[in-house]
């Protein structure tokens, strides 16, 4: 994933464009996910959605284990498509869940809500599940 974050502009359609661009990065790219013992990812609650931790790279696991004062313990994960994650994982959590991807980077990490065009219509939060209608 790139290291830096899209251009700030008052431009929404501009902003939509760059997000499509990372969007589509991420479901490209190979993330590290940590995982527990029966292998299922690491995540946290946060503001009514769990929230599944994803890194770009060892480094920002690291930085993460450090935030959470667990730097000396041995962090198992496995490398996942940021596609299986968002097409696969995030629907078989049962609430809803999305992907925080370097979430110990402040700026320089990424959430990719479980919203329309994110993840599947069946379980995006803002998708009515009976007609397809936006709430």
């Amino acid at each position: 994933m790139p290291e830096h974050q899209p251009e700030t502009t008052g431009d929404p359609d501009h902003r939509r464009r760059e997000f499509a661009v990372l969007l589509g990065e991420f479901r490209r790219t190979a993330v590290l996910v940590p995982v527990d013992g029966d292998d299922v990812p690491l995540s946290g609650d946060f503001g009514g959605v769990r929230w599944i931790y994803a890194f770009s790279n060892e480094q920002a696991l690291a930085r993460f284990a450090l935030a959470r004062g667990e730097g000396a313990r041995e962090w198992a994960y496995q490398r996942w498509l940021g596609a299986r994650l968002l097409d696969a994982v995030v629907p078989a959590v049962g609430v809803p869940c999305g992907v925080a991807l370097d979430c110990a980077d402040g700026e320089d990490g990424m959430v990719f809500p479980p919203v329309r065009g994110i993840v599947p219509d069946a379980v995006a939060v803002n998708v009515d599940s009976g007609t397809g209608d936006e709430e």
